[in-house]
């Protein structure tokens, strides 16, 4: 398996090179969507094929990161040594905002912690991304009877980690531009505490690319907007969980804060700057 993050942060160098479809198309999104869409169709291919393994789903996430990069994308990841920490298998519990955190956290955690997703049942009907996501074994769950969800999850959950995958879950029902507290459901704290394994969490900025207003996953991208991932510490669970909880929606909500702030302030220095001229 290819391990793509070696140190404990990673960020795009400044002198990545922009892809040639990039600058044909002045920048548009259009032409990162054309690289998505040709690593989206091979993977189909393979999916359909049967021979679509774990390793290469990593592989084609490194390519659509990649592409990501040479569309202008800046990744600031940090905190790898925190996925390294736990070798065993973890519920990694993340915020959701846009389609990039679920096309590249296979390539930027499972080349480290070979993981699966808990996923929503009807994204494994769409013609395209059902076979590569069925490809790889996920959870299915409605998002419609939170019970049903949580017995599916206890009785799914232990068996995909007990065969060594960590998974992957996405607490809030849907993405959100901004991190909402209230909507981080506890499912993956009780599916952590009944296994007896450690809980990562992950914030994550990723409204680079945003969603789309007729095809969802094929929303224009923002190339002024930095890409932000931390892994934070593992946590064991105690008790009841509450207290884990607590700690992971305060980790997210405040790494969310501070990458708002700095965003903000780099918008204001750039006008500045421009205005100066």
């Amino acid at each position: 398996m290819n391990n793509y993050f070696t140190s404990n942060t990673y960020h795009t160098p400044e002198d990545t090179p922009r892809a040639l479809i990039d600058r044909l198309s002045f920048k548009s999104s259009w032409g990162f969507h054309l690289l998505f869409l040709k690593t989206v169709f091979r993977s189909w291919y393979f999916a359909r094929q049967g021979i679509y393994s774990h390793d290469l789903w990593v592989k084609t996430s490194h390519d659509i990161f990649r592409d990501i990069e040479r569309c202008g994308g800046r990744f600031h990841i940090e905190g790898f040594d925190n996925l390294r920490r736990s070798p065993d298998p973890a519920v990694i519990v993340s915020n959701h905002m846009s389609t990039l955190e679920t096309m590249i956290f296979p390539c930027v955690i499972s080349s480290i912690k070979p993981i699966t997703f808990i996923i929503k049942k009807n994204l494994l009907n769409m013609a395209i991304f059902g076979p590569i996501l069925r490809s790889q074994n996920p959870i299915e769950v409605g998002r419609i009877n939170p019970r049903e969800d949580l017995a599916t999850v206890l009785e799914q959950g232990p068996k995909v980690l007990e065969k060594g995958r960590s998974l992957v879950i996405f607490p809030q029902s849907t993405r959100r531009p901004r991190f909402i507290p209230g909507e981080f459901n506890s499912l993956g704290i009780k599916l952590a505490k009944k296994v007896g394994v450690k809980i990562i969490p992950v914030a994550i900025k990723t409204d680079f690319w945003e969603n789309g207003k007729m095809i969802k996953d094929l929303g224009p991208i923002r190339r002024h907007r930095p890409i932000y991932i931390t892994f934070g510490q593992p946590l064991e669970i105690n008790g009841n969980g509450k207290e884990e909880h607590r700690q992971i929606i305060d980790f997210i909500a405040g790494e969310f804060s501070q990458w708002e702030e700095k965003q903000n302030s780099d918008q204001i220095r750039n006008q500045e700057m421009q205005g100066d001229r």
